[in-house]
């Protein structure tokens, strides 16, 4: 039944379930009709390559299909015409110049879309995907009329150690880094809450790493005040933003912290110890710290200078799990010492780390991922069914696709109204029930 009709019904049947029939099929035919019909197999390969779902198939099908069409039993010039034209269609067809989506493949950041970049994460894929690089604002997308503690902030633990950061001391750093983007990049991409750690070091505050439980030139990363300096910019900036620091502080100069903080300018969006719940009840309503212009919280890890400097102990507010490799135990999720349990509701707020203890650059992308969201159900479970508002995490941006900006929807979505991601809750939505918008 060698005639047009079975052939084309064989094409339509075949391009769905084996290209390799379609093209073995054809090859009992003359000639002139192997020729005519595969031209007819273009627009499958077309659609094939420039497929968003392509991004996840093999090419070794089509590997055998251009094989087929070349060594069949009509060999001939036409067929390698054939191939070439299909191949250099194939290729200007794809993404390119801002046009890529999330998960598709791109050969660098412009080929991305707005809130994405190019990355390569070996573990997880193949060549280059834009994946997200920025994150959504809930205060803007939804509403800042519930307490601060009703939302989920993205933090970059050791936001200070940025990989490519100049040496101040002259001395070169032999110390990890935990982060690629400088201070301004993160918040602008949006990250609110920044983990630093502080020390006295020549005759002022820096952010470092130590080593013997000392700052010293070769782990020094930058003044404290530089750092500073730029929180204060993206502050007036962004006046409806609010900014969270939880400082590791090894500082014992008196009154040290107080005076780099004022010295940045920082000290009039103070929010005051003062207005903190410490008995788990909810904090103020995001709009009136905005309002007030109480915009930058401040937390310490020495429980003295909340009575001495008005900076408020880290653990008197919140719950925190397990920093390091001992936070990252599937289906565990212990609270670090200096917290109390973390189904202590008597602290409104709750952090989960989610980084290892030696940054390791290639692993982040993964563990960004779904191993993230998997830890936040678990602390979840583990704080008493509250959601965190904090995640920490290190290398932010890298992810397989949404990464840490994901998870951060997901806490929003569920804190704001119950959805699943943050996006699917309609403006103005208040806690009790999803509704889609």
């Amino acid at each position: 039944h060698h005639n047009i009709e079975s052939i084309s019904l064989c094409f339509f049947f075949c391009q769905f379930l084996s290209p390799q029939l379609w093209l073995c099929y054809l090859s009992q035919f003359s000639k002139q009709t192997y020729r005519f019909f595969s031209f007819l197999y273009i627009p499958f390969l077309l659609s094939f390559f420039s497929s968003n779902n392509n991004k996840k198939k093999s090419f070794s099908p089509l590997s055998s299909v251009f094989f087929s069409i070349i060594m069949g039993p009509h060999q001939n010039i036409s067929s390698l015409f054939l191939i070439f034209s299909v191949l250099f269609v194939v290729a200007a067809a794809d993404c390119s110049n801002g046009t890529c989506k999330l998960d598709d493949k791109c050969s660098s950041d412009a080929d991305c879309g707005p809130g994405l970049y190019c990355l390569s994460c070996t573990l997880s894929f193949q060549g280059n995907r834009c994946v997200r690089s920025t994150g959504t604002d809930p205060f803007k997308l939804v509403n800042s009329s519930l307490p601060f503690n009703k939302y989920a902030f993205l933090t970059t633990h050791n936001a200070f150690a940025i990989e490519g950061e100049p040496s101040h001391t002259g001395i070169p750093r032999v110390t990890p880094t935990n982060q690629e983007d400088n201070i301004t990049q993160q918040l602008n991409n949006g990250v609110r809450g920044l983990m630093l750690d502080t020390y006295d070091f020549d005759g002022a505050i820096w952010l470092c790493h130590s080593f013997g439980g000392q700052c010293h030139d070769y782990t020094a990363f930058e003044p404290a005040i530089d750092t500073l300096k730029e929180i204060e910019g993206f502050l007036s900036a962004n006046p409806s933003e609010i900014v969270t620091l939880i400082l590791e502080d090894y500082v014992e100069t008196p009154n040290g912290l107080t005076k780099v903080f004022t010295d940045a300018g920082l000290m009039k969006y103070w929010f005051p110890v003062a207005k903190m719940p410490k008995g788990g009840q909810d904090w103020p309503l995001v709009s009136d710290m905005v309002t007030n212009n109480q915009r930058l919280i401040v937390f310490t890890s020495v429980k003295s200078k909340e009575q001495s400097e008005g900076i408020a102990y880290q653990w008197n507010y919140m719950v925190e799990n397990q920093y390091g490799d001992g936070g990252m135990e599937k289906g565990n999720c212990p609270n670090r010492a200096e917290s109390s349990a973390m189904n202590d509701k008597s602290k409104s707020l709750v952090l989960v780390n989610y980084f290892r203890t030696l940054p390791l650059k290639p692993l982040a992308c993964v563990q960004n991922s779904g191993h993230l969201l998997d830890m936040l159900m678990t602390c979840h479970d583990a704080a008493a069914n509250r959601w965190a508002n904090f995640i920490a995490v290190d290398f932010y941006k890298r992810s397989e696709g949404g990464g840490a900006f994901l998870a951060t929807d997901t806490l929003n979505g569920q804190l704001l109204c119950n959805c699943g991601d943050v996006h699917s809750c309609a403006k103005g939505s208040t806690p009790g029930s999803c509704t889609r918008s």
